[in-house]
């Protein structure tokens, strides 16, 4: 164990947000999401809720103050309903760490695929909730 470190957070988690450079893109995935078949860079995370891994993960790392959204989330396929408290409670952890984080946004079902495919890595989690994938693109570390 180390101190300050949530023990929500693996070792290779921990290993993954230190190697991670800026502008680099992890995904936290839902239990359905297919990880294995979109990146080779696949964490086990099971039993472990998304807001709670943000809420661990957050106070080490920064997100991308350059670009308009470094958070960004599925947006529901046509005909499909998204359940509202899935990104309140993914807010309500981020703006934990960080209260001026911007807004969530939502983009296709593919190009969220796409951008998963092309990310440094995807942590599967045991999260259910429909749409609850989230990814979240690294910033620089600022100076203190």
């Amino acid at each position: 164990m180390l101190k300050g470190i949530s023990p929500l957070i693996s070792p290779e988690l921990l290993a993954v947000l230190a190697r991670m450079g800026h502008g680099d893109e992890i995904v936290f995935a839902d239990a359905h999401f297919p990880g294995e078949s979109l990146n080779a860079n696949v964490i086990r995370a099971d039993g472990l809720h998304i807001a709670d891994l943000l809420a661990a993960i957050l106070p080490l790392f920064e997100l991308d103050a350059y670009v308009s959204a470094p958070i960004v989330m599925m947006a529901p396929v046509e005909g499909d309903d998204l359940d509202p408290s899935v990104e309140t409670a993914y807010l309500e952890a981020i703006h934990q760490t960080n209260p001026h984080a911007p807004a969530i946004e939502r983009i296709e079902r593919f190009d969220f695929y796409e951008r998963a495919r092309n990310a440094f890595a995807v942590v599967m989690t045991g999260e259910t909730a429909k749409y609850g994938n989230i990814l979240l693109k690294k910033g620089v570390t600022p100076v203190y």
